[in-house]
């Protein structure tokens, strides 16, 4: 398989990510927003307040802290798996997505979390101004992330990442650059997780507030070049809208913004500046993505969840329907998610597969 220049893949991979037309185009390393865990993929891409797993270290990091309170029931550790081929409409078979988590609770300390993010790009042809063939390369990017998540009180969490960035489009120097396509850098991510402890709300809300990818620009050529990280403001809900022996059923809604501004020169706003005033006075409200999702599980064995992905015409317009499943049984959690989107979405009939081994 080949593809003709970075620009082409890279398009490929703006076309898949959950972010604005406007700020798809101005972000780096968009890898960074990909959902992993198919649970969450199939509620429709929300999970930022119904972290239950590993992959806690993406959603929001303070709910690793709600993962160990009994310990007659719950278990010190855990990992999970994902893979998934991504943008199955182009047919690409070595465009896919990869993801581990794991997360163990140390007496004393609290609940410490590990990720690795990993997206292989495929090879691709290098080629001259004249478009003469002049090799192949293989691009790919990756994310390494520690975690740490802790109670404040029984009742509110807090978490933090630390994660260094790699990302290598090309190995080549490009055009005129006397640079190939390769940089890094590095982010943290800051959550906090809350279950109101209102007597009317009997124990059924909780509440998350994540900010994922705060961090200097990256650069592939050089620092006037440089492109803002993907910084990412997520706040949700999960409601336990009924709980029995047997049956259970939750609600769970994500609204996501990208904080990330640039003017008519193409200069971009540092990121502090971003976070705390220019996209929320400069930018516009309607970049908002919505995500809803509903999951019934029956006697913590068998789960059937469907959700709804929702952006504004105005800034993408991407609209799909999301359905999956979920076992369970004994230390082994398997999951399935699938994306239904019309036929020009990159992303319809994007499956995810997941595996969760606790211990």
């Amino acid at each position: 398989m080949k593809r003709i220049s970075i620009l082409f893949v890279a398009i490929f991979l703006i076309l898949g990510m959950k972010s604005t037309v406007f700020a798809q185009g101005e972000a780096a390393v968009p890898f960074l927003l990909i959902s992993p865990g198919a649970s969450y993929g199939a509620l429709g891409e929300a999970g930022v307040a119904y972290t239950k797993d590993a992959n806690a270290v993406f959603w929001n990091p303070a709910g690793l802290a709600f993962q160990y309170d009994n310990p007659e029931v719950d278990t010190r550790g855990q990992v999970a798996l994902m893979h998934s081929k991504w943008l199955p409409q182009f047919n690409f078979n070595d465009l896919f997505y990869e993801f581990a988590a794991g997360r163990y609770y140390i007496d004393g300390i609290g609940m410490l979390g590990a990720s690795i993010t990993f997206l292989n790009l495929g090879q691709n042809v290098w080629t001259d101004e004249q478009g003469n063939e002049l090799g192949t390369f293989d691009s790919f990017e990756w994310a390494a992330t520690l975690s740490y998540g802790t109670k404040l009180k029984e009742n509110i969490g807090i978490g933090v990442n630390a994660k260094f960035i790699q990302s290598n489009l090309s190995n080549v120097s490009v055009g005129a650059e006397n640079q190939d396509g390769s940089a890094s850098s590095f982010a943290i991510d800051i959550g906090v997780m809350w279950d109101p402890d209102y007597d009317f709300l009997n124990n059924r809300l909780r509440l998350g507030l994540n900010v994922a990818n705060i961090g200097p620009k990256i650069s592939y050529i050089d620092e006037k070049q440089a492109d803002p990280l993907p910084t990412n403001f997520k706040a949700g809900l999960a409601y336990k809208v009924y709980d029995d022996d047997f049956n259970k059923i939750t609600f769970v809604y994500d609204v996501n913004k990208l904080l990330v501004v640039k003017d008519s020169t193409g200069a971009s706003d540092n990121v502090l500046k971003a976070m705390f005033y220019s996209s929320w006075i400069e930018g516009s409200w309607t970049d908002l993505t919505h995500s809803l999702g509903l999951e019934y599980w029956y006697g913590d064995l068998i789960a059937l969840r469907g959700g709804w992905f929702y952006e504004d015409p105005n800034n993408g317009g991407r609209t799909f329907y999301t359905f999956g499943a979920g076992l369970k049984y004994s230390i082994f959690g398997v999951d399935f998610g699938y994306i239904a989107g019309d036929d020009e979405s990159p992303l319809s009939g994007t499956m995810r597969f997941s595996l969760a081994i606790s211990f």
